[in-house]
């Protein structure tokens, strides 16, 4: 029997009515953004899947009425929707993307590390704790706005810190665009806090460093305690690596929530416009020097250094600024070297197997 999916691209074409129960689909996060790029044919032979976890041993996919596990590949990552090619698994094709979570693989490797895709909400968690890094908080903000993600900096473990006023001070400095919460991750607190973004059938992440309290606040939203989560270290305030593979889990009011492993090292590439969006602030400024190359230090009529002279601008806010302008300018030149070797590589190999002699007997 052929399941019938016309009903998902019809519901999916217009705004749904008031009170209409949700498919299987749209409760894994289907949207007409992917219902746009298939018509019913292709649907009905192909299933839409989402890419629900990450193993080494590969993807594993749910769809409606679909469970299954997926050779690993390079191009595909959690959150993603595929379909489905019963046949032939590894060929299944992926959607194109509203959303794609990425940085600078850490380690030597020049490679782009797939982190998530096809968020809607990327909640950056830190503690207020001495492990509170307002660096390390602009350069997570910054991958949420470069793939076009509304972030929320969530600031964690309230209850044992005897004023969180300072963190949250600070952290509303990384932003005027970002809405900064302050709570305590345990209990039914980020239910109520973070109920404005946690809406049936979007998606939501938690990122962060280990021990900001990610786990806990997933399992705070799914109403159980399926996650492991542990005590964070006594000497200076880090947590330990609990969280092993990224995955998507089910809240009890119906998004759908991405926990993490925690990553410390955060490089940044290709994210240009997500560092301009940080420092909006700044880029204005910097509109204004009487000269378009000003480098901001001491050049006659810098607007940079005249804010930082009359305190409207912290002077390092802009050398954090610049810190991370250099590295993505490095690493997205070493990328695209990387990629441009790759294509030669490519065109030597293709030549080699189209002169190749044939064997004809």
């Amino acid at each position: 029997m052929v399941r019938d999916y016309s009903k998902f691209l019809s519901a999916s074409a217009a705004p749904a009515p008031a009170k209409r129960d949700m498919t299987p689909l749209e409760r894994l996060g289907w949207a007409p953004f992917f219902a746009q790029q298939i018509d019913v044919t292709e649907m009905a032979q192909t299933p839409p899947v989402r890419i629900v976890s990450v193993h080494r041993s590969g993807l594993h996919v749910s769809g409606d009425g679909i469970d299954e596990v997926l050779p690993p590949r390079a191009d595909a990552t959690v959150g993603d929707w595929l379909l489905w090619d019963k046949v032939r698994p590894g060929a299944s094709r992926v959607l194109a993307r509203r959303s794609l979570v990425k940085r600078r693989a850490p380690g030597t490797d020049v490679q782009v590390q797939q982190i998530a895709a096809n968020i809607d909400t990327a909640f950056v968690v830190a503690s207020c704790n001495q492990d509170f890094n307002l660096a390390r908080l602009e350069r997570y903000v910054a991958l949420a706005f470069d793939a076009e993600i509304d972030p929320v900096i969530v600031l964690t473990k309230t209850d044992i810190t005897d004023d969180p006023a300072p963190y949250i001070t600070a952290a509303q400095s990384v932003s005027a665009r970002v809405p900064v919460i302050a709570l305590n991750a345990k209990g039914d607190a980020p239910i109520k806090a973070l109920a404005d973004w946690c809406i049936p059938g979007k998606t939501v992440a938690f990122l962060g460093s280990s021990g900001v309290g990610k786990s806990t606040l997933t399992n705070a939203l799914t109403g159980n305690d399926g996650i492991a989560t542990q005590e964070i270290r006594e000497d200076d305030a880090r947590g330990r690596h609990t969280t092993t593979h990224r995955e998507l889990h089910f809240a009890r009011g119906g998004c759908i929530v991405l926990d993490t492993p925690g990553m410390r090292e955060i490089q940044l590439a290709d994210a240009a416009a997500g560092i301009a969006d940080v420092f909006d602030d700044i880029e204005e400024l910097a509109a204004q020097c009487r000269f378009s190359d000003c480098a901001h230090d001491s050049e006659p009529g810098c607007a940079v250094q005249t804010a930082i002279k009359g305190g409207d601008l912290d002077p390092k806010r802009l050398e954090r600024w610049r810190k991370l302008q250099a590295e993505d300018a490095f690493n997205s030149a070493t990328l695209a070297k990387r990629r441009e070797k790759d294509r030669a590589f490519g065109k030597v190999v293709r030549k080699a197997i189209s002169s190749k002699p044939r064997n004809r007997s």
